[in-house]
């Protein structure tokens, strides 16, 4: 593997918000399974746990989560940002925005802006999710070595022509999960990631999302 063939495949992968409804083969999901289970995990504590929904369930969890969103208020296991500011709040309007744009939701339609918000615990239509969580005990290191196999499930993904949105949404509503999956309130519910083939020709998966340059980020001490 080169690098080039690295970033090639970083560059394909982008986070899908509409998908076809045919299933990915079992084999293929094991095979990225097995791919992403590589990662590295502080003393090799591989802390990821993974619930995978398909076909009838995955349609199940939709609605049922659907309905959860109307009935409840977000309750995640973690605690999400308590702000966005500067850089990074230019970076999630900027992402939100070229949404909005490639979906026709102008500024100021907050009936466009539910809808469009409404899709992500639609699954964007995927034919499976999964859900990721990590023992409590290991707490916010056992969530960053969630977060390297959650990076290497998408690119496995997509290296098999299998598209992926991570989804920080679906893990708002924790203590649904917990009691849909019956998943042990001893895990954080981390996120969830629907997968599947993508529907190329839906306008929501026309735009990208830029990357910083590594000036913007680093601080080299020579």
């Amino acid at each position: 593997m080169t690098l080039s063939a690295l970033n090639n495949l970083l560059d394909q992968r982008h986070s899908c918000r509409a998908f076809l409804s045919d299933p990915v083969p079992k084999d293929q999901i094991n095979q990225i399974l097995t791919s992403a289970a590589r990662v590295p995990s502080w003393c090799n504590a591989q802390p990821w746990n993974v619930t995978i929904t398909s076909g009838p369930e995955t349609d199940k969890l939709r609605k049922a989560l659907q309905d959860e969103v109307i009935a409840d208020t977000p309750s995640p296991d973690l605690p999400f940002p308590a702000s966005y500011s500067g850089i990074y709040q230019e970076r999630r309007r900027e992402c939100g925005w070229a949404l909005y744009e490639a979906v026709g939701v102008e500024r100021g339609d907050r009936a466009g802006s539910t809808r469009q918000m409404m899709e992500n615990f639609a699954l964007f239509g995927a034919p499976h999710c999964a859900i990721i969580s990590s023992p409590t005990e290991l707490g916010a290191y056992g969530a960053m070595d969630c977060g390297g196999f959650v990076t290497a499930f998408t690119l496995a993904a997509q290296a098999l022509g299998i598209a992926t949105i991570p989804q920080a949404a679906v893990a708002s509503y924790g203590p649904f999960l917990h009691r849909y999956f019956n998943i042990p309130d001893d895990r954080l519910i981390l996120c969830a990631i629907s997968f599947g083939f993508a529907d190329k020709d839906h306008p929501a998966n026309g735009f990208r999302t830029s990357r910083a340059a590594p000036d913007a980020f680093v601080e080299w001490v020579d």
